[in-house]
């Protein structure tokens, strides 16, 4: 089995006018939370081998707040994440097939409806994922992202 970990950024700000939504900060609010999913993430033994992250502002100081409590990880910045579909998700994921435990810093809807599809098989069929909450998900070692495939392990949230 492998694991994926799926994990929504913090509170952030509310746009500045003429602020594009890529450059919103981290909250006050957000930081706090962002720092709780890493000593979470520490406590249970889930630090990964590889993150991916969204190009945002706020899902970089997410990421940044968590490998304050978990350590350096390798990352790279994936701009499929920002604004992804279950499916652009999806095939974000089984690029990085032969990594044990992936780590992808991203956005709702995207990543609520990815837990969902994989998990019951119905992308419409999510219960939410706050601000700084995580899905952790086992998949089989082999094979492509499918409905259904996957197990809930954990899920947590600020």
């Amino acid at each position: 089995m492998r694991e994926l970990i799926l994990l929504r950024h913090a509170h952030a700000e509310s746009s500045a006018p003429g602020q594009p939504d890529l450059d919103r900060p981290l909250s006050a609010e957000g930081n706090a939370e962002a720092e709780a999913a890493g000593r979470w993430l520490r406590e249970q033994r889930l630090v990964p081998d590889l993150v991916l992250c969204s190009p945002s502002r706020r899902t970089r100081e997410t990421l940044e707040a968590v490998l304050g409590q978990i350590g350096y990880v390798d990352q790279r910045l994936e701009d499929d994440i920002y604004e992804a579909s279950p499916g652009t998700l999806a095939t974000l994921v089984d690029r990085h097939q032969a990594v044990d435990r992936l780590l992808v810093v991203g956005h709702n809807p995207g990543l609520e409806r990815l837990v969902a599809l994989m998990h019951s098989g119905q992308s419409g069929d999510y219960r939410g994922m706050p601000p700084a909450g995580i899905a952790v998900l086992a998949l089989p070692k082999e094979g492509e992202i499918e409905p259904g495939i996957a197990s809930l392990s954990a899920f947590w949230w600020p």
